[in-house]
């Protein structure tokens, strides 16, 4: 992490933490609130409660919805049915609206312990997606479907969007160990392609769609660290399974030219910073925010103000129970 994104960090952090959260968010007429978490339950079954404990301090927040950026296991542990089923009926006790994308350790590490990553791919889609129109939770709400809005896409039922106050919300299947892409393994070369492509379809579509509804701003949710590759080799080189989402963000955020906000996990810790290029350089206009994960089993609550120039501001959500020793 640079310099300069740890001082962003710390200057956006200590702006806006207080020692005790409101349910009512703060700001104009039109601000609301939602909670940002992921990669999380991880160390399993051990972390069942924790998360339990985070989702019943989430539902005394009453945010509007929670997004939640994948990654409901740790790469090592087993890709059963039984293990997504446990972490569905603890999504199932959101009191508010939950909004999921799908993390690599749901199915692309699921090699590790024996199984096809394709199959429990469309196991997850199954099970978590039964309609994708709806959102999970106890009580879902409408979302909009790449699955549906776009046909050709109709395997990709995990992508969708929705709109809150002006705000734009899209969630993208990219996740973490080079977004999938396999150069050795042509079956995993080829579903990295066609969801690569789906998802450059979806993010181009939904600004398109901020654009023409003049939204106040977009933001963009997924599970991987696009810059991971970066730490061994400095740049993000061609290879790079993020490179086309990091070149397609910074191309429509630049179209948009109002305020977007980048959500994602993998890395487990909190980061609030700037968006970079592919050539690591700063991409004005859109603030990304890394939630925790793994044993820092919190989550972040995001303040949207429309009428507010930057409009998101940002709180740690902290269980003091569930802090590691």
């Amino acid at each position: 992490m640079r310099r300069a994104d740890v001082v962003l960090a710390a200057l956006v952090l200590a702006a806006f933490v207080s020692p005790a959260v409101a349910a009512e968010p703060v700001g104009g007429e039109r601000a609301f609130s939602f909670v940002a978490l992921g990669d999380m339950p991880y160390s399993v079954p051990a972390d069942y409660a924790r998360f339990d404990r985070l989702i019943a301090a989430v539902n005394r927040l009453r945010p509007a919805f929670s997004i939640h950026v994948g990654d409901t296991k740790s790469g090592s542990t087993a890709c059963t049915d039984a293990a997504f089923q446990t972490v569905l009926d603890q999504f199932r006790t959101f009191e508010q609206p939950l909004v999921y994308a799908i993390g690599d350790n749901e199915w692309t590490d699921c090699h590790r312990t024996g199984s096809d990553p394709r199959e429990r791919l469309a196991r997850v889609r199954q099970m978590f997606f039964p309609d994708p129109e709806k959102s999970l939770g106890r009580a879902p709400m409408a979302v909009e479907s790449q699955a549906r809005a776009m046909p050709e896409f109709a395997r990709h039922v995990e992508n969708a969007r929705f709109a809150k106050n002006d705000v734009l919300f899209v969630t993208l299947h990219v996740v973490g160990s080079n977004n999938g892409f396999e150069t050795f393994d042509p079956a995993a070369a080829t579903e990295y392609f066609e969801r690569n492509r789906a998802n450059l379809a979806w993010l181009a579509a939904s600004f398109a769609k901020a654009r023409e509804s003049h939204a106040r701003a977009v933001v963009v949710a997924f599970q991987a660290n696009l810059w991971d590759i970066r730490d061994s080799v400095g740049t993000i080189p061609p290879a790079s399974g993020f490179r086309d989402t990091i070149v397609a963000i910074e191309r429509e955020a630049r179209a948009f030219a109002k305020p977007v906000l980048v959500i994602q996990g993998d890395y487990h810790t909190l980061e609030v910073t700037g968006f970079r290029d592919t050539r690591m350089r700063l991409v004005p206009g859109i603030q990304r925010l890394q939630v925790m994960g793994e044993t820092e089993v919190h989550a972040v609550r995001v303040v949207v103000d429309p009428d507010m120039p930057g409009v998101f501001s940002f709180v740690p959500l902290i269980v003091p129970e569930n802090e590691t020793p």
